[in-house]
């Protein structure tokens, strides 16, 4: 189902790493303008251990396919951020989701410049658990208790995805800080679907 749907998602995504890097990039006192993909990385230590480690297949593609799923979440994010009638603890989760995300996007882009690698997903791949046009109008156009509604349902599906990714670079991955991320993804994701699960069960 979303396979078919993630290309111009993905597109959209990735057009948005570059705001979304420098929101991550905020909290770090950088002082990226966000308006080119080298700048994103300048100050940051995270390229530099990475790419010593080397990487296989899996890394590249973990990273080319968990940037733009970060960013579609810190885009839903954004949006339940900006409505008015939220429920304290969604709009308390959504925060919480975009402040670990962000920085993860910025973390991942400085690995692939690092490697030498492009950031654009593998033509043919599909990026699991991604919302399609559709599914991100609907968010954008819902209010209150039913927007909440909405996202969780919507995050919880994004956050399973993420979770099946990640799961495959802790199998197969081979650099060490991609392998890391990976599981600290699946364990922050679990308990945050968890989380979800039980204030939907709420509304």
């Amino acid at each position: 189902m979303t396979t078919k749907k993630f290309l111009p998602i993905a597109a959209t995504a990735a057009a948005a790493i570059i705001a979304l890097a420098g929101c991550g990039a905020s909290g770090s006192g950088s002082s990226s303008s966000g308006t080119s993909m080298p700048g994103m990385d300048h100050g940051s230590s995270s390229s530099s251990p990475a790419a010593a480690t080397g990487h296989n297949a899996a890394d590249l593609m973990f990273a080319q396919m968990m940037i733009p799923h970060h960013a579609q979440a810190v885009e839903m994010s954004d949006m339940i951020l900006k409505k008015q009638d939220i429920p304290s603890e969604v709009t308390a989760l959504a925060a919480r989701i975009k402040e670990a995300q962000a920085p993860e996007i910025k973390k991942m882009t400085g690995w692939l410049q690092g490697w030498g690698e492009s950031m654009q997903v593998p033509t043919g791949h599909g990026t699991e658990g991604m919302m399609g046009a559709e599914d991100m109008a609907k968010l954008e156009a819902a209010q209150g208790v039913d927007a909440a509604k909405l996202f969780l349902t919507q995050m919880v599906a994004h956050h399973e995805g993420a979770v099946t990714m990640a799961k495959t670079e802790t199998t197969d991955g081979k650099n060490t800080e991609a392998v890391q991320l990976s599981k600290d993804i699946v364990s922050a994701q679990e308990a945050e679907i968890k989380e979800m699960q039980q204030l939907l069960a709420t509304l």
